[in-house]
């Protein structure tokens, strides 16, 4: 017999953070329920403070942004954070997110005449997420639930061990999949080092 394991979802997380103290599960997210609408506020706020933190998954480098027939260089709704690429070597341009824009503080404007390539980290849903952060964003909702709803310093303590265990996988799995090296040369790139039989060419 087969068995098939669906994927995660906002019910399934709401359902395991009640669980994790003590409540009975729901069969939908009625936010006009009081407790329901606090732990999926909760939920959210773990799910924006995990990815804030930039990820393999949902980092993204040299990300070229054009501006429009005004000159302003508007920011994607899903992007969390954004830096200039190669911002600590290049001096010369400083950029932050202003009113939903581009803003200059090198040269003190919003208006650009060329493209920038920034580097971003992007917020994805739930559903999207790989899922090792899947269950350390719903860990990290439920001691944050069992901090501010139960009494009972025991759960939280076992429920921040929980979490710690979850966050050393998402730790694993950012080592495995980022491909990082110890030079940090950047993707798309490759470094040949020195041979030593180079030296008998000569």
């Amino acid at each position: 017999m087969s068995s098939t394991i669906g994927t995660d979802t906002e019910l399934s997380a709401v359902n395991s953070i009640l669980g994790s103290i003590g409540q009975s599960p729901v069969t939908q997210l009625n936010t006009e329920n009081p407790e329901i609408s606090f732990i999926y506020n909760i939920f959210k706020e773990a799910l924006v403070d995990v990815q804030n933190e930039g990820w393999v998954f949902n980092r993204e480098d040299g990300v070229p942004l054009t501006p429009d027939q005004n000159g302003y260089i508007f920011v994607p709704v899903d992007v969390l954070r954004l830096d200039i690429s190669k911002g600590q070597s290049d001096r010369s341009t400083n950029v932050v997110k202003r009113k939903g824009r581009l803003y200059d503080k090198v040269k003190h404007t919003d208006v650009f005449a060329n493209p920038v390539t920034v580097d971003i980290v992007r917020i994805y849903d739930y559903e999207d997420l790989p899922s090792v952060f899947q269950r350390y964003i719903s860990y990290r909702a439920s001691t944050r639930a069992a901090t501010q709803l139960v009494a009972n310093p025991q759960l939280v303590q076992l429920l921040g061990q929980q979490e710690a265990i979850a966050r050393a996988a998402c730790m694993e799995y950012e080592c495995n999949q980022g491909d990082h090296n110890f030079m940090g040369f950047p993707d798309n790139s490759n470094y040949q080092t020195y041979q030593p039989y180079s030296v008998l060419r000569r």
